[in-house]
């Protein structure tokens, strides 16, 4: 009986770690009839589309997806490729199309510029305005000592409270 268990355990090890081997490799959505012939132009086609973002999936490339927009966008590629266009070309035609979203590298910019550096400028702003209030906080003259008139009168009122 204990014989059987430990068979059964080594064996759901060995599953797991099949399992969590396959999940680690990559998953290459490109299906064997997109495949060129020409291995020169599908070394290129997989370049450029590793560069391109999947507009369904957001944070995989058309290469990796299996989305019906990333099946379309290789095959645009390896048409433009089997046109004659040029790695360039290619990649300027599909951003014409679909804009620099489509690129999961997009250029230095403006824009880009604007949305990086959008959240430590304002990360820059908010420890200046905290700055500014903490040493308003600072700048506040301690309160002057009670003279005898204010002392006895806080005595009286005190006294008037415990009374009641």
């Amino acid at each position: 009986m204990e014989g059987g268990r430990a068979w059964l355990r080594r064996f759901r090890s060995a599953i797991v770690a099949v399992m969590l081997a396959a999940s680690f490799t990559p998953a290459l959505a490109v299906n064997p009839d997109e495949i060129l012939a020409d291995p020169v132009l599908e070394a290129r086609a997989r370049a450029i589309s590793a560069g391109l973002r999947c507009m369904v999936c957001q944070n995989q490339s058309i290469d990796d997806s299996n989305a019906e927009l990333a099946k379309d966008l290789r095959l645009l590629v390896r048409d433009r490729l089997r046109a004659g266009d040029s790695d360039r070309q290619v990649m300027d035609y599909i951003v014409s199309r679909y804009g620099e979203f489509v690129l999961l590298k997009p250029p230095l910019g403006v824009n880009t510029v604007l949305l990086w550096g959008m959240p430590a400028a304002l990360l820059v702003v908010g420890g200046i305005i905290l700055f500014i209030q903490v040493s308003r906080r600072r700048r506040v003259p301690p309160a002057a000592p009670l003279s005898a008139e204010e002392e006895r009168q806080l005595g009286e009122i005190l006294a008037q409270r415990d009374d009641r």
